[in-house]
Parts: structure tokens; C-alpha cells; sequence
């Protein structure tokens, strides 16, 4: 169901609903109908997550106008292509500054914006002092340059109440992400092995990783010449079942396949470039990456796969 599906329920028609939770899987972007005006004087508690990009975040404030009495809020919001982050005194002066009875607030909020429309640079110190200013001395941030020319921020509330996390980069804070099953990773520079270190340590549930650069991780990290030179500690993905890696630079295959550099028991799923499977695991020959494709049940490749008796051998659990 689309966002205005949902919100269509809130048109003045369920005057006594105390409880309204919201998931939305779609979202119109060229709509801008407003079907919904009356106050909802009863609404209590509130939960909107939304995992899609959208553009009209206007909306939004619109919609929770309408709860002046809200006690519960819960928000998980993607906005694209707007000219001003949303930072805390964003959040204050277009929503909580008309929730007088609000008692909690549970939020992530992304935005993504062309750096072009930035009129200065971003820093996370400044976010996070815009959070402080309303009293969300406990919310975290992070600020992340996608590329040269998207910069993404997200401000969520702690601790972090939400399964699904994207987009995040290198600099992430030192706090746990214990509900987190879902990660999207992504970074103009690449991914150093200590990153799944810190990875492994935040997100101690992750099950599905998808990961985002086409960076080289570099020689240091990349050593498919040497297999059996140990000179980084193991990491183990204790719950992943499923890995991303086709829109990644083949170090990143390298990195979760080889059993010198991780142990990924449970992986079922692996969407990965045929090219780079080929060449991680040396034409499916390669002892050092075949234990952590053991277990794989469905493997995602934009070609044809293999009919070799060497590639059944390798995943023998297809």
C-alpha cells in the first residue's frame, strides 16, 4: 500500500483512534493531493516508517499537526532532494513545538542532498549541537559524502529502535545497534578490514549486508596471492545470511569469502558479479574461500552460472 493508501484512514472518518501504526512499502512521488484536514484529537500514539526515498517531506509536519495531543511518536523517514538537511532545529520548529503532551520520541530521519545546494560544509559536530539545542542530548548523528556530489545525514534517537539502517559510511559513533538485521553500507573511500571489525561489534544481529564502493580496499587488505599469510584477526558474522557485493570493487568478496579473514557460518544468499566470483575463488578451485560457500542456497549473478562439476563442488548447498 502507497503512503496516501495509509493516510487516507486518517481523513476525520476514525474520530476515536487512539492508535495509529503506519508501514509503507510505496510511495507515489508525483501525488499531491491532500485528502486529509481534520484535527484527530484522540491519537495517542503514532508510528510512521517509511524505508523509501521521498520528496515530499512538507507532508509530514502537515499530518502531525493534525495530533496535538500525541503522547508517542515514532518516526523512520528517507528524504531526497531537498536544498537543507533536516537537523534538529528542523525537526523542533516543523513538529515538536506543536506536540505540547509528547512524552517520547523515537526517530531516524535520512536526508539526501545534491552538495551543490549546500551554501557550507557539513559537520557532524553542528548536527549533533542542533539536537542538543532541543533537548535530544541522548540522539546521535551521522554525516556521510556518498560521492562528490550527494552528501547524506541521518539523526536518530538512541537507543537505535530500528531494524534497517542505510547508507552508512567510515565514520559512524561508537554506540551498539542492537535491533539493526539489515545494513546498507556505502562510502566515496573504501572499506578498511577494521570497518567489519567495528561492523561485527555494532551490529551484533546483522543478517543481511549490502555494501556499496568500488573503491580497492588496497594491497594491504587484498592479498589473494598469499592465502595462507595471516595477517589480520578472523572476523565472524555469527547471524549474516545474506551479502551484496555487486556494486563493489572485488576486494569486498574477498573479504567475506576468504576464511583467513572471516567466518560466515550462516551465509545462504550472495549476490555478487559472476567476473568476481570467478576470480575470488580462482575458478571455483580455491581452498581458502570454499567453507564460507558451503551453505549457499541462492546465488545472484547478472550471467549465466556455471555448469561446471568444479562450481557444483564449490556450492554443493544450490
Amino acid at each position: 500500500e502507497t503512503f496516501d493508501d495509509r493516510l487516507y484512514l486518517l481523513d476525520g472518518r476514525l474520530k476515536q483512534l487512539t492508535t495509529f501504526n503506519v508501514n509503507v512499502y510505496s510511495i507515489d512521488t508525483s501525488s499531491t493531493s491532500v485528502h486529509y484536514m481534520d484535527m484527530l484529537p484522540n491519537l495517542k500514539c503514532f508510528s510512521l516508517e517509511s524505508y523509501f526515498q521521498f520528496q515530499q517531506y512538507e507532508k509530514i509536519p502537515s499530518l502531525l499537526r493534525r495530533m496535538p495531543y500525541l503522547e508517542h511518536l515514532t518516526l523512520y523517514l528517507s528524504i531526497a532532494d531537498r536544498n537543507r538537511i533536516i537537523d534538529g532545529t528542523c525537526i523542533h520548529d516543523d513538529i515538536l513545538v506543536y506536540m505540547l503532551q509528547l512524552h517520547s520520541f523515537t526517530f531516524c530521519i535520512n536526508t539526501y542532498i545534491d552538495i551543490d545546494g549546500l551554501s557550507h560544509d557539513l559537520s557532524r559536530e553542528h548536527i549533533q549541537q542542533t539536537l542538543i539545542n532541543i533537548g535530544q542530548q541522548n540522539a546521535s548523528s551521522i554525516v556521510n559524502y556518498l560521492s562528490k556530489c550527494t552528501v547524506a545525514c541521518s539523526i536518530f534517537s538512541l537507543s537505535f529502535a530500528f531494524n534497517y539502517l542505510e547508507y552508512l559510511g567510515n565514520a559512524f559513533p561508537n554506540t551498539v545497534f542492537n535491533y539493526v538485521t539489515y545494513l546498507v553500507v556505502d562510502d566515496g573511500d573504501a572499506f578498511r578490514h577494521e570497518f567489519f571489525v567495528r561492523i561485527v561489534r555494532s551490529f551484533p544481529i546483522l543478517k543481511y549486508l549490502c555494501i556499496y564502493n568500488d573503491e580497492p580496499q588496497g594491497s594491504s587488505d587484498l592479498t589473494l596471492s598469499s592465502d595462507h599469510i595471516q595477517s589480520f584477526s578472523i572476523i565472524e558474522y555469527p547471524h549474516h545470511t545474506s551479502l551484496d557485493v555487486s556494486s563493489s570493487d572485488t576486494g569486498y568478496l574477498e573479504q567475506f569469502l576468504n576464511e583467513t579473514k572471516a567466518y560466515v557460518p550462516c551465509l545462504t544468499e550472495l549476490e555478487v558479479s559472476h567476473r568476481d566470483l570467478k576470480t575470488v575463488t580462482k575458478n571455483f578451485i580455491r581452498e581458502e574461500t570454499r567453507r564460507n560457500c558451503a551453505k549457499v542456497k541462492k546465488l545472484n549473478t547478472a550471467q549465466p552460472l556455471d555448469n561446471s562439476q568444479d562450481f557444483y563442488h564449490y556450492f554443493p548447498s544450490l
